[in-house]
């Protein structure tokens, strides 16, 4: 509630106080010095350490603590790109003497915070009415993904991880695990798709009647990574090529196109690797690894000058074998910080996994 109530009023308000001053101030960069430096403390105490602590130091249970943190990359995502749409615009056009500047409107910007979009626009394409049926409908397959992903891990995860930790670790039994996890993993994979991107977008959608429901592409007909980045995600991707990928190249004066990839391939690890570490509550960079490294040279490899079906069938069998190892290795740090609990809080302690021991040690 805090993040929320933050996120509405001070942005916003912090934007009126900065533009009413902004074409009448003897020194403009000064002035947008200060609010920048002033607005980043407050973003960081507030949508940054805040969460962690609350996290951290309530040990909240995993889907609480994915909630906390998604919710605080959402509002940060939400609050830059409102605050890099508009203090542009207020910028360039400055008012006529004896007007005062053209503000976004309050109510924009909080459809903007609920609207399943990351990028700021003063009006949006709007249906006529509200399906309610769709709504229900909806509603009820994004509970029924919450029960199937429950029982997929019940029945296809903890039996096999649970017991793990008690045999030793051997190539063989490495193998077997990764490939026990390829089924779950994929099933996964396509439930997170379908219940998120789909079903839950399009619920939010639905209900606010948000008409532009592009959330996502045909990745599954991809026969390139690079192809397959740019439309698993559509509302993430925009929000990166935006102001990432884009706004990179207008600071180098379109020098440096792959350093402004891989800048986007490092931020967009280092975010989802966070998520995963603090949903979890240990630090071991799977996720970071596979995207950073080897969906850095997928996307440059198998980029879009591959268009045989081959390619196709190539990507879904690294998506079948990277989600395996995934879910083979979280799962198995996950039983073994149980089986095997930290004994310190140094900070080796803390960011070596558990799992590369505990079967030692027990």
């Amino acid at each position: 509630m805090l993040m929320f109530v933050y996120t509405l009023l001070v942005p916003h308000y912090t934007l009126m106080f900065w533009g009413s001053l902004y074409h009448s101030f003897p020194s403009k960069l000064g002035l947008s010095l200060v609010t920048c430096l002033v607005m980043s403390a407050i973003q960081t105490c507030v949508l940054g350490v805040f969460p962690i602590y609350m996290v951290v130091q309530h040990q909240l249970p995993p889907a609480s603590r994915f909630i906390v943190i998604l919710e605080q990359i959402r509002f940060l995502m939400k609050s830059y790109s409102f605050i890099r749409e508009t203090a542009p615009i207020i910028m360039k056009n400055a008012p006529k003497e004896g007007t005062s500047p053209r503000f976004p409107t309050f109510s924009s910007y909080l459809y903007f915070l609920f609207c399943p979009t990351l990028i700021y626009r003063e009006s949006y394409p709007r249906n006529t009415h509200i399906r309610w049926k769709y709504v229900g409908i909806t509603l009820g397959m994004i509970l029924g993904c919450l029960f199937y992903g429950y029982f997929i891990l019940v029945r296809l995860c903890v039996p096999v991880f649970r017991l793990e930790n008690n045999q030793p670790f051997t190539k063989r039994t490495m193998v077997l695990a990764v490939f026990n996890s390829i089924l779950p993993g994929i099933m996964l994979l396509l439930l997170c798709f379908f219940a998120f991107l789909h079903c839950w977008l399009n619920l939010f959608g639905e209900l606010l009647r948000f008409a532009d429901r592009m959330f996502y592409k045909d990745w599954w007909n991809s026969t390139s990574f690079a192809n397959y980045y740019r439309t698993w995600n559509v509302v993430v991707h925009d929000w990166l090529y935006y102001y990432g990928y884009r706004d990179f190249l207008w600071l180098s004066k379109r020098k440096f196109r792959t350093a402004a990839m891989l800048s986007v391939f490092i931020v967009s690890a280092v975010v989802h690797e966070y998520a995963l570490a603090m949903g979890f509550g240990f630090f071991y960079p799977i996720m970071f690894f596979l995207f950073a490294v080897f969906g850095v040279v997928f996307n440059f490899t198998m980029n879009d000058k591959r268009q045989s079906p081959v390619f196709n069938v190539i990507m879904w069998m690294c998506l079948f074998l990277g989600q395996g190892v995934q879910v083979c290795l979280y799962c198995q740090e996950w039983y073994a910080q149980i089986h095997c609990p930290r004994t310190g809080n140094s900070f080796w302690e803390l960011v070596t996994p558990r799992s590369w021991s505990c079967s030692k040690q027990r």
